[in-house]
């Protein structure tokens, strides 16, 4: 079986012809390949860099893994699955909360480590049970309120952090991202969070010249007198070099505040993965264990290096359906430029420098969109919250998780926040479920988004070869 890397030029290689669509195993011609790989680049870029500067990480080498992420995945899934790996905005709370227990850049990356092994040995056993399992085990009822509690549980980080260092260019920036979300079409529409941060950058440019220094927090507990944008980092950094280093350190309070995230790290890649196989028309539910399994060494491997998770990118699906263009040859070419990024140290210092009160105003609807997805899995799943059995376990993981209860066990070990928050809603739905009465049971739950309905016929007709409905 090849590895993917093998492309047959489609048409006269210029654009699809009407109707048509460029296959993962196609391309167009090389020069308008590239200029598509760069196209994803900017599309996973607002996202991609936001997510290692809200979580202390170096961005530059954020960039530089998501290339070698991307690259592997590809090769993980034999170039069936177009997909570009970007850092993962789900455990920017896990960052907030470990580095508020004390813990430094080493002890954040450990815990994103081991929530790596995870995901590869959950790719593992999807690859050998099918997709089924996550059915089974995760409900849509159970993965919204996760993900729910994943996004709320990050509101201090911007009410007591970033929005009081510059409370009106955060509204600013807020409001603009906002209208630009709403307002615009097509690809800008997709870029807008990056928008919000080029419009907050300029803004605070602006302001500086306009009014001198704020007197605010900035990073601290005390208010002193500041420039907005501090570009002083910009002027002593090089040109091209490696990005800084350092080794993961490990503890089990932090891993424990991580783990839950795996469970909305599986519904991305299932979602994802169901996604593509809708518009290209081709049947991957035996792509979805290698998939989350790529995911999974691709964070062990960044985390190794001192940079975020990896995680397929809804934003780079919004790409491909506008283009109609699913080549995994943009891909790779979208690879290479995040790699050339990454080595590029003045690059890493601009991105460094953006201002808190811009980091304030876009994150107000950045995490809330994120907690917000949870919702969406529900309305899109037809949960039904009237049913006690969801009810009661969803509404005592979320207040837990968002109100930042805590349980103390011994002396030294405590679970809260999000960790106890996922413990309660999926414990708490599984043993409820086990010990209610039928008639609360006697609707079964529909499948998650992102995986398919499991036909036994249909599977049947796939694993002896026939070809199955969506196959070619």
């Amino acid at each position: 079986m090849g590895l993917g890397v093998r492309w047959t030029l489609h048409g006269d290689g210029r654009t699809p012809a009407p109707g048509a669509v460029v296959r993962p195993d196609e391309r167009l011609s090389w020069p308008r390949t590239a200029g598509l790989g760069a196209q994803h680049v900017v599309a996973m870029f607002g996202a991609s860099f936001v997510a290692p500067v809200l979580m202390g990480l170096d961005p530059n080498l954020a960039i530089m893994m998501s290339g070698i992420a991307t690259m592997l995945f590809l090769l993980a899934t034999r170039g069936r699955v177009p997909s570009y790996l970007g850092c993962s905005l789900s455990f920017v709370g896990v960052a907030a909360i470990i580095r508020a227990q004390g813990g430094d850049s080493a002890a954040v990356t450990g815990a994103i480590l081991v929530v790596g092994v995870v995901l590869f040995l959950a790719g593992l056993l999807v690859r050998r049970f099918g997709a089924r399992i996550i059915h089974a085990a995760m409900p849509p009822v159970v993965t919204g309120a996760v993900v729910m509690l994943i996004g709320f549980n990050l509101a201090p980080v911007t009410a007591r952090t970033y929005w009081p260092q510059d409370q009106w260019t955060a509204l600013l920036t807020m409001l603009f991202t906002g209208l630009a979300v709403v307002c615009l079409r097509g690809f800008w529409s997709r870029v807008a969070i990056f928008l919000g941060l080029l419009f907050g950058y300029a803004l605070s440019w602006v302001s500086d010249r306009l009014f001198g220094k704020i007197h605010s927090v900035n990073g601290g507990a005390e208010a002193v007198d500041h420039w907005r944008l501090d570009l002083s980092g910009v002027a002593k950094a090089d040109w091209v070099g490696l990005p800084s280093l350092h080794g993961p350190s490990f503890g089990w309070s932090a891993a424990l505040v991580a783990l839950p995230v795996v469970i909305a790290l599986i519904a991305e890649n299932a979602g994802h993965v169901k996604a593509v196989g809708e518009m290209t028309g081709d049947r991957l539910d035996d792509q979805l264990g290698p998939a989350i399994a790529a995911d999974g060494v691709a964070t062990v491997l960044s985390t190794a290096v001192g940079g975020p998770a990896n995680t397929t990118y809804s934003e780079n699906i919004g790409v491909m359906a506008a283009t109609r263009v699913y080549s995994t040859a943009a891909y790779w070419a979208a690879a290479c430029f995040a790699l050339l990024f990454g080595v590029c140290p003045k690059f890493g210092a601009v991105v460094a420098a953006i201002p808190g009160g811009v980091l304030g105003g876009i994150t107000v609807i950045l995490y809330g969109m994120i907690g917000l997805l949870g919702a969406q899995i529900w309305v899109h799943n037809k949960v039904d919250l009237r049913n006690p059995l969801n009810l009661v376990p969803v509404a005592a993981g979320v207040i837990i998780g968002i109100g930042g209860v805590s349980l103390k066990i011994g002396k030294n070990f405590e679970l809260g926040g999000i960790a106890l928050g996922t413990i309660v809603v999926l414990s708490g739905y599984h043993v409820l479920r086990a010990l209610a009465p039928a008639h609360l049971k006697a609707q079964e739950p529909l499948l998650d988004e992102g995986t398919s309905s499991y036909d036994p016929v249909e599977d049947a007709a796939a694993e002896g070869g026939t070809p199955a409905r969506g196959e070619a």
